[in-house]
């Protein structure tokens, strides 16, 4: 019996870690993207985009081979979370509560998408080195006018989805008004592997602990803030934007970490709130092609990989008479992604609006609610168990 062709659409994160768990499921598959090009980083560099891996991520990256290939020196456990509210509200959660060794680990993209692309070359998937163009039925016309043909099209191209456009798949989306600024920093204390967070009303800092450098302590910062402040800071001179930056992080801090020393560019990225139609016959969408939530959780690379993996168990149970692209197939994707995806986006989405509620009133609940919370011992063990992915559900990071 002929294998039926599966083509990934986009070559990052999401591309490569479907077409290498379709690769070993059995399924002939290859890549349309334009070349990977690793980001080049000096000695003690890191990449500006790192990720909060949840345990059930982790175990999916060590099945598909990848999660060996990085460097265990380059990865940061994270053993507790703090969470401060606006008013003197606090979250403390720590792995242990729920007799797990680590709650998430704190990985770079880049070493992901690397250790992803050496495990493709293991298993020889093909890398077509073009741009997706147009769809003519079951054929994928490229940008260099290339026809492929396949019975399933799988869009890992990203939030501004080509394929997803061509299909008609419906798409909705939002901008918060806000966006995201990302750097690395050195600290005066140690994080002691506990990821810190802080609800300002305004804005949302998200301090993550990573690996020591020169023997410093490192964190990366994650700090929502309205559009037009992060303009303001991505516009400072370097030497005016390090002191704006750490001044204003020691401050709402309350100097937690001590000092903190920036050590790497300020990088910045509108924040939106995005959802789609997930399938169309022939295709089928994952991660930020199919759906984008605000990052104070630091679930969407979660949410996506959980996309993957739900997509290759649902293809490899199907009937030997269904074909891949079928849409009674496809449509049984798109149901087991339903809860998990409205789980995380009402989470998400809620606590936003939640801490961005002007008030008194508000802000006292929200703060007396996280303290209530702080004093429950079973209510944080299904929010530990929410941060591990063991359970359906989001938690804030």
């Amino acid at each position: 019996m002929k294998k039926e062709r599966i083509v990934v659409c986009g070559g990052g994160l999401a591309g490569m870690a479907s077409a290498l768990g379709l690769r070993k499921a059995g399924f002939e598959v290859s890549i349309l993207s334009p070349a990977y090009k690793p980001m080049p980083l000096a000695a003690g560099q890191y990449h500006p985009r790192v990720y909060a891996v949840s345990v059930a991520s982790q175990r999916f990256l060590a099945q598909l081979g990848a999660w060996n290939l990085m460097s265990a020196q380059r990865i940061s456990p994270v053993q507790a979370m703090e969470v401060h509210g606006d008013g003197g509200g606090c979250l403390n959660l720590h792995a242990w509560q729920d007799a797990q060794d680590c709650l998430a680990w704190i990985v770079e993209s880049g070493q992901m998408e690397q250790a992803l692309y050496q495990a493709l070359q293991v298993f020889g998937v093909p890398w077509i080195e073009d741009r997706f163009e147009r769809l003519e039925g079951t054929t994928m016309v490229t940008a260099g006018q290339k026809r492929i043909s396949a019975e399933l099209f799988v869009g890992a191209d990203g939030a501004r989805s080509g394929l997803r456009a061509a299909a008609g798949i419906e798409h909705q989306g939002r901008e918060y008004g806000d966006a995201g600024l990302v750097a690395h920093f050195n600290v005066e204390r140690s994080h002691q592997h506990v990821a810190l967070q802080w609800f300002t009303g305004d804005s949302i800092l998200a301090l993550l602990p990573m690996p020591d450098v020169d023997g410093k302590p490192q964190v990366s910062m994650v700090w929502s803030v309205p559009q037009a402040q992060a303009d303001k800071v991505l516009a400072l001179p370097p030497q005016e934007q390090a002191q704006y930056v750490q001044n204003s992080l020691f401050s709402l801090s309350n100097g937690r970490l001590g000092a903190l020393e920036l050590r790497s560019p300020v990088y910045g990225f509108p924040l939106t709130f995005e959802r789609s139609g997930m399938v169309a016959p022939g295709v089928a969408l994952v991660g930020d092609a199919a759906h984008r939530v605000h990052p104070l959780a630091g679930q969407g690379l979660n949410l996506g990989l959980g996309d993957i993996e739900t997509l290759i168990k649902v293809l490899s149970e199907r009937g030997s008479y269904y074909s891949v692209g079928d849409m009674r197939v496809l449509n049984r994707y798109k149901r087991a992604r339903a809860e998990p995806i409205a789980a995380m986006r009402a989470a998400t989405d809620g606590l936003y609006r939640l801490f961005a509620a002007p008030g008194a009133p508000v802000s006292m609940l929200r703060n007396v609610g996280m303290q209530v919370v702080d004093h429950l011992p079973w209510v944080k063990r299904r929010l530990i168990a929410h941060a591990a992915g063991v359970s359906p559900g989001a938690l804030l990071f």
